[in-house]
């Protein structure tokens, strides 16, 4: 009986004894979950490139823009078109269509432009012996994208 009474002694002891581990365990503050690293800065977009302005006119100055905008043409002029971009990078290109009433093609021209940010380009069309007389289209497309057209008449 004695020795029931010690395994009992010993058994209700380890039994305590777990229970102060798992209670000490418990109450032990526990490292704080790592923190995630922040979230990377959203990428800033590109500059969205468009066209701001397209002016036809019979003469253009040295910052490359038609000096008196015009839609009404003779057929002994030189018409000049002025093409205003912004926000596009460097080594985009602008492509020029020139067509004469139902779509025949008159002249096609591509500049390449050199600098990001505002730039004028210029394009122009003329026939020694003069343009024919009627209605015209100039459509401009920024690399690739058509982005505006104008509607003149040579008379």
């Amino acid at each position: 009986m004695m020795r029931a009474l010690v395994a009992l002694l010993v058994l209700l002891s380890a039994t305590l004894l777990a229970c102060r581990r798992e209670t000490e365990t418990a109450a032990r503050p526990t490292s704080p979950p790592p923190v995630a690293a922040p979230p990377a800065p959203a990428p800033v977009p590109a500059p969205s490139a468009r066209v701001s302005s397209i002016d036809l006119g019979t003469a253009i100055g040295a910052d490359r823009r038609v000096t008196s905008p015009t839609s009404s043409f003779a057929t002994s002029d030189t018409i000049y078109a002025s093409v205003l971009t912004e926000g596009q990078p460097a080594g985009s290109t602008l492509s020029a269509r020139w067509t004469y009433e139902d779509g025949q093609l008159v002249s096609e021209n591509r500049e390449t432009l050199a600098s990001p940010g505002a730039v004028n380009t210029e394009f122009h069309i003329a026939k020694p012996d003069g343009l024919p007389a009627g209605r015209y289209r100039l459509e401009i497309a920024l690399n690739g994208q058509p982005v505006g057209a104008r509607d003149f008449e040579v008379r």
